[in-house]
């Protein structure tokens, strides 16, 4: 700093010759202690200070300054570097001309206030830069604390800068880095780190004064923006690189122009047809290449002109005639920026029309293996197939869906038959249409006419204004699923069976006919026949539903299908309610066993059940109820005699107990029938046969 820029040019001055009373009233107006002596001419002499004033009046004999003047202090040039050091020492120095002209004075308190702005200043400008700054700017002193913190770290950290500053660093930001630096000495580059969920890269510097580390400046860069970029080009070049394979692969050739009639590139498959090499056309335009003889025509430059797709005959140079088709791509202006052109050689089309009709005679020959190899690898999160009987179930469905005949799937409660039809839909060419399914037996009679057919307005008191479609007109272009349909009123099978057979229905209060295209299946439990013999089905109906019969056999029948089923119900059961438990061998055994009167139902609920009570991961015998692991102890026991007797005593006596059995686990005598295999009347016979009608048993 030069004395010149803090040199105060109106400070107080006095003349050699002025009294000493001038002095001591000058000193105390202008509240100065010290004031610069000029002669005569204006040159600087010396200083008086209030101390050498109050000694003259204590000498009577001084009366003048000259008298008191101090010619040993120095003075300074207004080019001269200020010393602090003799400023602070003088309070007061001088500064005069090269030829001693008294110019002003510095003082100490001028260069504090000084000193004061200019930190100031300094300050207002490192605020200036750290706020400018795009990046976040962190500075810490030798102790780690925060001393700067700018508007962008403001925002990556998510607290204010007065709540950060006086704060140490690793309470405000984690794993900054900024005491290591501190520590060693040394910069960081291009770091790579986290701030709550920004990416950003850091570069961490000391901050040296006078050799010495005072401190550490960190800036962090937000490369979240970047990264996304970075992703978004490398996409771009996947895609380009996928574009590029996808145009290489392609077995027609393919020529690309700009809005221009341009070339820009073409394919392989374009040189093989045509003979072209890319070298040839690539930077030529269509024009200048017709005009040459290269084509005889172009499609390119039609579709300039027309603005449209267009596909014309052309000859090549190399004689080679081909189909070219080009296509207009527009930018959001509307204005042609690409046209593509799609060539192929007439040649190769026709050889391609032999090999389709080859193609064609072989498509019958593989239908019937294919729809083979539908069945065999249809998977299906309901349908779990080993035993050959169902397997024989799903080969007869694949079939049947091909075609639009009604089906009847029979079958006991809980056997899947549900699951069935629905696979005859999805497999049938409806499968874009409606499955609808209507319970027979789950709906009162007096309802399910208007479920089932719908009504018109007013038809009956609370029908909907406008009328409501029925489930036949809405399963219309697709399936309807009658199950129970042994259930089904008399009054409404003869209205059932005018629809199947006229396609068309009338809504309930209605008179007009609404034609309908619908594929029916029906399921039942019960046995339609029999039904038919009492009066309780009508043999017409039967006959029309009965086209073909899909019986599903019961879970009993096809053993091998349960340790599948019980896997995959373990499976759903652990995906949803989040477990991983296993079952024992054991247990499987024991489920396999048993005869499962409810059937796939029945089974599903068991494991359900155990998969919720059991507390452990392994599901083990001991955790079945006993009815099913007496099942399994009966099969491993085997009939065991305490000594030979007559084969016919034998079979009685295992008759016997297998009945008792039976009845006491199932506790109706239909049931116990189904589990034994054999009719309801052989077990009220042997039951007589065995004096067993004492058995506490549900007579049905």
């Amino acid at each position: 700093m030069k004395a010149q820029e803090i040199m105060e040019s109106d400070h107080p001055v006095l003349s050699a010759t002025d009294s000493l009373f001038k002095a001591a009233s000058l000193m105390r107006e202008e509240a100065c202690n010290r004031i610069p002596v000029i002669d005569r001419g204006g040159f600087y002499v010396g200083m008086i200070d209030k101390n050498r004033v109050l000694a003259a009046f204590m000498d009577c004999w001084i009366t003048t300054v000259e008298q008191i003047v101090d010619y040993s202090i120095p003075f300074l040039d207004p080019e001269q570097e200020l010393d602090p050091e003799l400023l602070k020492e003088n309070e007061v120095l001088a500064v005069c001309s090269n030829t001693g002209e008294l110019l002003g004075v510095c003082t100490l308190q001028r260069f504090a206030d000084f000193l004061i702005k200019r930190e100031k200043y300094l300050k207002a400008v490192i605020d200036a830069l750290l706020q400018s700054s795009t990046n976040a700017i962190v500075v810490v002193d030798k102790n780690g604390y925060i001393t700067g913190f700018n508007y962008v770290a403001e925002k990556i950290v998510g607290i204010k800068s007065e709540e950060a500053i006086g704060r140490w660093i690793g309470e405000v930001i984690l794993e900054t880095g900024l005491p290591d630096v501190i520590k060693s000495g040394q910069h960081q580059f291009n770091q790579r780190m986290m701030i709550n969920s920004t990416v950003v890269i850091t570069n961490r510097s000391p901050i040296i004064q006078n050799g010495e580390i005072v401190g550490a400046l960190g800036t962090f860069q937000d490369i979240s923006e970047l990264e996304s970029v970075s992703r978004e080009l490398k996409s771009t070049q996947e895609l380009k690189t996928e574009l590029d394979a996808i145009i290489e692969s392609s077995y027609d050739g393919i020529y690309v122009t700009d809005g221009r009639g341009k070339t820009l590139r073409v394919n392989s498959a374009y040189e093989r047809i045509t003979g072209v090499k890319a070298q040839e056309v690539i930077g030529e335009y269509m024009d200048d290449l017709v005009r040459r003889g290269y084509y005889s025509d172009s499609a390119t430059l039609h579709v300039l002109k027309k603005r449209a797709p267009v596909t014309i005959m052309q000859k090549i140079k190399s004689g080679v005639e081909v189909i070219v088709t080009g296509n207009p791509i527009f930018n959001e202006k509307g204005e042609i920026i690409r046209v593509v052109t799609n060539v192929r050689d007439i040649t190769e089309l026709n050889f391609l029309k032999e090999q389709l009709e080859k193609t064609k005679m072989l498509s019958e020959r593989y239908h019937s293996e294919l729809e083979h190899l539908r069945t065999q690898q249809l998977q299906h999160e309901d349908i779990i197939v080993r035993s050959p009987e169902m397997q024989k179930v799903l080969e007869l469905t694949t079939r049947v869906a091909a075609v639009n005949s009604t089906v009847l799937i029979t079958g006991e409660s809980g056997v899947g038959k549900e699951i069935i039809a629905k696979m005859l839909h999805t497999l049938s060419p409806r499968k874009d249409g409606p499955l609808i399914k209507i319970n027979c037996g789950a709906i009162p009679e007096n309802l399910l006419e208007s479920e089932l057919f719908g009504y018109v307005d007013g038809a009956f008191t609370g029908a909907r204004k406008n009328g409501k479609p029925g489930m036949i007109e809405l399963a219309d272009k697709g399936t309807l699923f009658l199950d129970e349909i042994g259930e089904m009123p008399l009054s409404l099978q003869v209205k059932l069976l005018r629809v199947i057979q006229e396609h068309e229905i009338v809504r309930v209060g209605g008179t007009k006919p609404i034609k309908v295209d619908v594929r029916y299946v029906a399921a039942t439990n019960r046995d339609l026949e029999e039904m038919v013999g009492k009066g309780l089905f009508r043999e017409d109906l039967y006959y029309r539903l009965n086209v073909v019969v899909i019986k599903v056999p019961a879970l009993r029948n096809r053993s091998a299908d349960i340790p599948p089923l019980i896997a995959h119900f373990i499976n759903k059961y652990n995906r949803q309610y989040g477990m991983n438990k296993q079952m024992s061998k054991e247990a499987i055994e024991a489920l396999t066993n048993y005869n499962w009167p409810g059937n796939v139902r029945e089974l599903e609920n068991m494991i359900e059940r155990l998969m919720i009570m059991v507390d452990g991961r392994r599901i083990d015998l001991e955790h079945l109820p006993d009815y099913i692991r007496e099942c399994k102890d009966r099969k491993d026991s085997g009939a065991s005699f305490a000594k030979i007797i007559p084969l016919k005593q034998a079979v009685a006596e295992t008759e016997s107990k297998l009945i008792s059995s039976a009845l006491k686990e199932y506790g109706s005598m239909e049931k116990a029938a189904k589990a034994l295999g054999v009719a309801r009347t052989t077990v009220l016979r042997k039951m007589q046969k065995y004096n067993l009608l004492k058995e506490e048993i549900k007579m049905d």
